[in-house]
């Protein structure tokens, strides 16, 4: 028997999904909560397999909710249930641990289906949504890579970004140095600084720190 925690702030969605569930001899609700806050210490008296969180709350989201279960040593896995299929709402709720993301418009079976599948360890998003999350999961690399760079970047002072920036351009020390008038010599302290803070072997590296992080 799988053990469902339910929880939304509107009476109806739960008692709806109550009454869905309940219609499945394998599924059992085993308590319900109306906001992010309470599902810890519900979780902790019910013991539930799987919790349908719904998005939007009005004191702790189901996002930020979900994303707390990770400090639980057995935490239950978590579909989350929204009126809207946005794009970033979907990422979100799946980079916070959620194993599944569903429209509160799906269809009883579909809602079925979908605990079963979680319950079973795998996923539970609609065609649209499995689509985005591929796609962006593919994106990931290249996003990891920005970010890191971004990262780096962001240590550095404003005239150590506008040296890197020119270098990335493939300037001279010379040219750097008349573009943003300064001694050649100011230019290449600024520069080793820059390069010691970004790890870059030489100004090759610095370049493509540069151009992963936007700055050319």
């Amino acid at each position: 028997m799988t053990r469902v925690l339910l929880v939304d702030d509107d009476p109806l969605v739960c008692g709806a999904l109550e009454t869905m569930l309940g219609s499945a001899e394998d599924l059992e609700v085993v308590g319900s909560v109306n906001d992010g806050d309470q599902v810890i210490e519900a979780i902790h008296r019910h013991r539930p397999d799987i919790v349908l969180m719904d998005v939007r709350m009005a004191r702790q989201d189901g996002i930020t909710t979900t994303a707390s279960l990770s400090a639980l040593a057995s935490p239950p896995k978590v579909i989350m249930l929204t009126t809207f299929d946005h794009d970033d709402v979907m990422l979100r709720a799946v980079h916070a641990g959620a194993a599944g993301f569903l429209l509160k418009t799906a269809s009883p079976l579909d809602i079925i289906a979908a605990v079963r599948s979680v319950a079973a360890g795998e996923g539970a998003l609609s065609a649209r949504s499995a689509r985005q999350v591929v796609e962006h999961l593919q994106s990931d690399p290249a996003r990891d890579l920005r970010r890191a760079a971004e990262a780096l970047v962001a240590t550095l002072t404003d005239r150590e970004r506008d040296v890197v920036r020119c270098v990335a351009r493939e300037m001279t020390t010379a040219q750097v140095a008349a573009e943003l008038f300064l001694g050649e010599a100011t230019v290449k302290s600024h520069l080793a600084r820059a390069q010691d803070k970004l790890g870059a072997q030489n100004r090759v590296g610095i370049g493509i720190i540069a151009d992963r992080a936007g700055l050319v």
